[in-house]
């Protein structure tokens, strides 16, 4: 079973996905005319507002945009850099950072849309994202990718967003703790059931405080390694360009890698990495306190530039700056190998520490996109059963071996990209249409 589910995977994750996913994201740059890279001090402008005054919502743009992150910054900036390098080498950073680039119009799209055909449930609550932009959006021939996306949604969660995410954490704290696997993931699932059963308002402020706060440790120690080797800053990032157009050759523990695979593993880690196109964040950004798409899109874009941009280039640089990534260590232990060669005893706390509050905001992001994807399949009344399966999963993620639960999660994540880069493609007219407008009038005033 795993050995056909990783093929199944390796076709999902195959070059048609990621090609699509990039050029989708280059369509939709061209066709706003950069208008992702021109208006980023608007969206920071926008950011810190608490939203537009008389309109309904439950949380705040900046605890939307949290929501979001708290979902995308998690392993992939730990575990994901680490697994693009040893693969790809480092030309694979090149590449996601042009996946970030191009993502970043993908994300505004996406949130654009979410709100544009938001609707509300039947507890007056904001619910959106690309099963209702489907079916509010496009002709009712198209309506079965709103379902196919809601089933992909809602299985992926459990996955990518659950089980996973848990037994990382169990594994990192029982190793350094000296404590079960199950006792982890008990504790865990108390947290998290403390969180999400006040809904996305609680998931919203919980996200505002936590994201920032885990994010800075991180971060401050990746810039303290980085400036105290400030001198190997432009080798480092000569490395990644002449490895992103050349192949890497073996060196130590690096078994080297070609330019193909700097594009695959720099492609996929980075949208694994910030979700660009997969169409989950914009069920974050369709219950935000807002009735204006395009400052809600223009907030939604930075995701791509936190996540992707800053977050991963900083574990890129720690473990090209420590040499770690010659030894032949892959993932997690790699990144943790980097921090604690430039930090020694304190590094791989940063990022114990780091791959756990990652792994809990992780949680707690998807357990929303899981449940709205439920919601869109069987209504309201699915909210409380969802939320306490989600709950009973985390223990269980957390003392189980998840490789055939993470092959079925990634492949589901894969197919969920399908259905969601359709509708942006097809609903891109409007998106375009409305975003001149709105241009215009800003310049007019």
């Amino acid at each position: 079973m795993n050995v056909i589910l990783g093929e199944i995977s390796s076709i999902v994750w195959g070059p048609f996905t990621l090609v699509l996913l990039l050029g989708v994201g280059v369509f939709l740059t061209i066709g706003l005319k950069f208008f992702s890279v021109k208006k980023i001090n608007f969206a920071f402008r926008e950011l810190f507002g608490k939203g537009d005054k008389g309109i309904d919502g439950d949380i705040t743009p900046f605890e939307s945009l949290m929501t979001a992150l708290s979902a995308t910054v998690g392993t992939g900036n730990i575990a994901g850099v680490a697994t693009a390098i040893f693969l790809g080498g480092p030309g694979a950073i090149f590449w996601m950072w042009i996946t970030a680039f191009f993502g970043m119009a993908t994300k505004y799209a996406e949130a654009f849309l979410a709100v544009y055909y938001r609707e509300k449930n039947d507890n007056g609550n904001f619910i959106g994202g690309p099963m209702y932009y489907i079916k509010n959006g496009l002709h009712k021939n198209y309506s079965f990718l709103a379902y196919a996306f809601a089933i992909f949604g809602m299985i992926a969660a459990f996955g990518i967003g659950n089980g996973v995410q848990s037994n990382s954490v169990a594994q990192v704290v029982s190793d350094e703790l000296v404590v079960s696997e199950l006792s982890v993931g008990l504790f865990l699932a108390l947290l998290v059931m403390l969180v999400i059963l006040g809904g996305i308002t609680s998931i919203g402020k919980t996200a505002s405080k936590l994201v920032p706060t885990m994010s800075a440790i991180y971060i401050l120690g990746g810039i303290y390694i980085i400036v105290i080797n400030a001198a190997l800053i432009p080798e480092v990032f000569m490395l990644i360009i002449d490895s992103a157009f050349n192949t890497t050759a073996a060196s130590g523990g690096f078994a080297g890698a070609t330019v193909m695979m700097a594009i695959r593993f720099g492609v996929s880690r980075g949208v694994f990495s910030n979700e660009a196109g997969l169409g989950s964040s914009p069920i974050a950004h369709a219950a935000a306190k807002t009735n204006n798409p395009i400052k809600q899109g223009s907030i939604s874009m930075l995701e791509p530039l936190i996540d992707t941009l800053i977050v991963c280039t900083i574990t890129a640089f720690v473990i090209l700056i420590s040499g770690a990534w010659l030894t032949g260590i892959n993932g997690a232990a790699l990144t943790t190998e980097a921090f604690n060669t430039e930090i020694p005893y304190v590094g791989k706390y940063i990022v114990v520490v780091g791959l756990v509050l990652f792994a809990f905001s992780t949680i707690i992001g998807w357990s929303y996109y899981g449940e709205k994807c439920a919601e869109f399949i069987f209504g309201s009344k699915i909210i409380i059963p969802y939320r306490v399966l989600w709950i009973i999963i985390i223990p269980i993620g957390a003392a189980t071996e998840l490789n055939l639960i993470w092959l079925i999660a990634d492949i589901m994540n894969g197919l969920m990209a399908l259905p969601n880069l359709i509708a942006l493609i097809l609903l891109s007219p409007i998106v375009f249409s409305k975003t001149k407008q709105f241009i215009q009038n800003s310049n007019e005033n």
